[in-house]
């Protein structure tokens, strides 16, 4: 069954409603999708509801945005039941985003020399009952400067740069078992992105050029691929080979692993918004019989 197992809506750092997603996946010929915010289930229901009425599969999810040090990796959790787990997760998250938000603001105004204020990063924050998300302050510096936002993010917020702040975020550890603990199945995230690199490395990948990245992701691999196995063994139930970013090389090779390790394979766009250079339903992704089963059931037992 053809699948988009990560796509993001307005309930975090994405622009389209829930329900018009939904419209936009069965125009893509998807047959079954999750839906996939940042830090919170809030759109699942809106989702649903459409999903149902168009004939859709959907599968409820979530993506955590996890951290180890300045190191991303960011876990999706299929089948997230709300709940008590939930209302803590969702609190402390709420919490933390708030307090990295300032302390992100308060460095971004001190390097791009500005003047901005939570309500300038508040107007892109359109659900307030969600926790706010580093993009919506980038999207506020970039009105602020008339620069694109995507710019603005990679000179300023990223890791190791001036204004990034790690703080409230969760480990990639807490969030496997904040999923677990709400009856979700944990993926591995964009596992091409786990850029485990040096200091003086990672300050300045953004300068490099697409041939020196690839080579700089080649050549610390190996420990990217550790932290995969050590999160394989801690409990990390699958791994999102099939992503808008990898490569077929990367895609085979995160094939293999999911195969060695027997964790369960997903695939999803990781669609933000239309003309954002991802697009819903690639790459083509069919999510075998044994995978649909373990996300209807929110568990089930590794492939």
């Amino acid at each position: 069954m053809r699948a988009d197992l990560h796509i993001h809506s307005h309930c975090s750092d994405g622009l389209l409603s829930p329900s018009l997603l939904a419209r936009r996946v069965k125009e893509a010929g998807v047959e079954c999708f999750a839906l996939t915010d940042h830090d919170t289930l809030s759109g699942n229901a809106e989702a649903e509801g459409a999903a149902r009425a168009l004939g859709l599969l959907f599968v409820r999810g979530i993506e955590i945005s996890a951290y180890l040090g300045a190191t991303k990796v960011h876990v999706l959790g299929y089948g997230c039941k709300e709940g008590a787990a939930y209302e803590k997760f969702l609190r402390d998250r709420l919490e933390g985003g708030r307090r990295r938000a300032e302390d992100t603001l308060s460095k971004a105004n001190a390097y791009f020399g500005t003047n901005a204020t939570m309500d300038d990063v508040e107007a892109y924050h359109a659900r307030k009952e969600t926790p706010i998300h580093t993009m919506h302050v980038a999207r506020a510096f970039a009105a602020v400067l008339r620069r694109d936002p995507a710019d603005v993010y990679r000179e300023a917020f990223g890791p190791f740069k001036p204004a990034f702040s790690d703080l409230g975020r969760p480990t990639p550890k807490d969030a496997i078992d904040f999923i677990h603990g709400m009856g979700g199945l944990a993926t591995l995230a964009h596992p091409a992105q786990i850029l485990v690199l040096p200091q003086d490395v990672s300050r300045g990948f953004h300068l490099l050029t697409e041939a020196e990245k690839e080579e700089a992701k080649i050549a610390f691999s190996g420990a990217r691929n550790a932290l995969m196995e050590e999160l394989a063994e801690y409990g990390a139930d699958g791994i999102e080979c099939y992503h808008s970013t990898h490569t077929a090389s990367e895609t085979e090779e995160f094939l293999a692993f999911a195969k060695a390790h027997g964790v369960f394979v997903t695939g999803g766009s990781d669609f933000h918004a239309e003309g954002g250079g991802r697009t819903l339903g690639l790459p083509v992704f069919d999510a075998d019989v044994r995978l649909l089963e373990a996300l209807r059931l929110g568990g089930g037992e590794k492939k």
